[in-house]
């Protein structure tokens, strides 16, 4: 099959793109970075591009769209809709005029927002920033698509936090703090997080390529999730380190981290701390979804993933490597 990965030279889509050619499928990777890992499969184009962007669609069978504008810094704040909405409607336009039935699109968790519960994919959508409201126009435009012909077969993929080795996010920075002795616990850690290891991500996308259904709408997250203790202590015992006793207070981290808002506002530079870094650690993100429901399995628990995260970076990582930053 041939199989158009749009994104595709970034952390998921370079592990996805390896998954698809060891099942034999011919893959184009459309991406404004080069590739580094498959340099000769690597088109460039950007998805705002209409005329370019369909004309390297040519001879495509399925388009996974991994591509977005989804960092909390983003400037200017159009960029989150150039991209991710306007960026959709280009894709299925050229999905459209390239007679190509077939789109996966990897959206968010965040058009939900701020989750206090665990809701399913019936939740209510109520995002809070702007990648999460653009993740939610092109859902729409995306539906829109799939609704024009019957032969469209759509897949919506709404992913939480992707955590894995060699990615350099968020997760990952987190990790780093408790494996170098520079983490400082904050607030009680009774809250709970929904994260997906990036092993078990991929292979839920290539399940959607090779089980089609017409139309497919699931979050993906791995189980049991872990409360921000059960995460750190996972984290501390595989490092084989001890957690600092002291907690900082919620209330304190947050003025410490408007601080840091301030001081990267008048050096116009991109801090590791921030205010909604704080918030985001503190708050609960916690998801359920239906996708057992379609058979898929994923192959690892989230502890496995977590361990063989920590084992590869800073246990026993390997001599060279390529790293992805996505957050």
């Amino acid at each position: 099959m041939n199989i158009i990965v749009i994104g595709g030279s970034g952390f998921v889509g370079s592990l996805l793109v390896q998954r698809l050619l060891d099942l034999k499928h011919t893959v184009t990777i459309i991406d404004k970075r080069k590739s580094e890992l498959f340099p000769k499969l690597w088109k460039f184009g950007d998805i705002r591009d209409l005329e370019g962007f369909q004309a390297l669609c040519k001879g495509g069978e399925v388009i996974i769209n991994l591509a977005a504008e989804h960092r909390d810094d983003v400037t200017p704040i159009s960029l989150y809709y150039d991209v991710n909405v306007g960026g959709s409607r280009n894709v299925c336009i050229a999905a459209s005029k390239n007679k190509i039935n077939r789109i996966i699109f990897t959206s968010s968790v965040a058009i939900y927002g701020v989750a206090s519960g665990a809701g399913d994919e019936d939740a209510p959508r109520h995002p809070f920033n702007h990648y999460g409201k653009s993740k939610l126009e092109a859902e729409s435009v995306y539906n829109e698509w799939q609704a024009k012909s019957k032969n469209h077969t759509l897949s919506i993929i709404r992913p939480t936090v992707i955590f894995g080795e060699n990615n350099r996010g968020n997760v990952y920075n987190l990790l780093k703090q408790m494996a170098s002795n520079k983490f400082l616990m904050v607030g009680n850690g009774k809250n709970v997080k929904s994260m997906a290891y990036i092993k078990n991500i991929v292979e839920f996308i290539i399940y959607n390529v090779n089980n089609p259904k017409p139309y497919l709408c699931a979050n993906y997250t791995d189980k049991p999730d872990f409360s921000m203790n059960e995460l750190v202590g996972t984290v501390m015992d595989t490092l084989g380190k001890k957690l600092f006793p002291f907690r900082a207070p919620f209330f304190l981290a947050l003025l410490g981290g408007y601080v840091f808002d301030f001081a990267a506002f008048i050096t116009r530079k991109k801090l590791p701390i921030s205010s909604i870094r704080i918030k985001k650690f503190c708050m609960n993100t916690r998801f359920s979804s239906k996708y057992t429901h379609t058979g898929f399995a994923p192959p690892y628990t989230l502890r496995e993933g977590l361990i063989q995260t920590i084992t590869y970076e800073f246990i026993n990582p390997p001599l060279s490597r390529i790293t992805f930053t996505t957050e």
